[in-house]
C-alpha cells in the first residue's frame, strides 16, 4: 500500500497458485510486467521523497530479480527493510521447521521449536487464537498495541498503514524511531 496524489494504491505480485499450496511453493506470474508497473509507480509516488535517491537502487534490484518464487521475493525485501531500520534478528521460514500442525497449534509448535516464551499477535489475534493452546506449554500470549504515528508523507495530509517504503523513503534514517515512538506500553 503506497501513497499517490490522489491517496493510495496496492502494489500486488501476481502469482500462479493453486488451492491449498504451500505459500513457499507459490511461484510469481511474470507475464503481466508487474516489475517495471511496481517500480514506476513508487518513482512516479515517491521520487520527490527526501531519502528516495537513498533506498530505490536496492530496492529496485531486489524486484528486477528475477526470482521465480513469491517467497525469495518477499524474504530479501523483509531482510533489506530490517537492515534499513536497523533490525537484526534471523528470519526463520516455518517451511524449514517441520511442522505440520495448523492454525493455532501451529503457531505454538513454531514457538516450541524456536524456544519462544511469548508470542506476540497482532489486535486481530484476540478473534481467533485459542488462549488455551499457548497456555499448555507455557508461552505467553500478548496482543501488540501500536498508535500509529503521523510523520511526514511525500502528498499532503496523513494517510496511516502504508507500506514501510513510504515511511523510508520519507524520513530515512529516523524511521525506527517513528515507528517506536507508536508502541503503548
Amino acid at each position: 500500500k503506497i501513497r499517490n496524489a490522489d491517496s493510495w494504491q496496492w502494489l500486488t505480485v501476481p502469482v500462479r497458485y493453486e488451492f491449498g499450496q504451500r505459500i513457499s511453493e507459490v511461484m510469481v506470474d511474470d507475464s503481466k510486467g508487474w516489475r517495471e508497473k511496481h517500480l514506476k509507480s513508487l518513482e512516479m509516488s515517491y521520487s520527490r521523497a527526501p531519502s528516495f535517491r537513498e533506498y530505490f537502487p536496492a530496492i529496485s534490484e531486489i524486484i528486477m530479480k528475477k526470482s521465480e518464487m513469491l517467497v525469495d521475493i518477499s524474504t530479501e525485501l523483509i531482510e533489506y527493510f530490517l537492515v534499513s531500520l536497523g533490525i537484526s534478528k534471523r528470519i526463520v521460514k516455518s517451511s524449514t521447521l517441520g511442522i505440520s500442525t495448523v492454525s493455532t497449534e501451529r503457531l505454538v509448535d513454531i514457538c516450541v521449536k524456536l524456544g519462544a516464551d511469548t508470542y506476540v499477535s497482532g489486535p486481530g489475534g484476540e478473534e481467533y487464537l485459542d488462549e488455551r493452546v499457548f497456555a499448555r506449554p507455557g508461552i505467553k500470549l500478548e496482543y501488540q498495541r501500536f498508535r500509529h504515528p503521523e510523520y511526514r508523507q511525500v502528498f499532503r495530509g496523513f494517510e496511516p498503514n502504508m507500506a514501510v517504503v513510504d515511511l523510508i523513503f520519507s524520513e530515512g534514517q529516523k524511521s525506527m524511531s517513528i515507528i517506536r515512538s507508536g508502541r503503548e506500553e
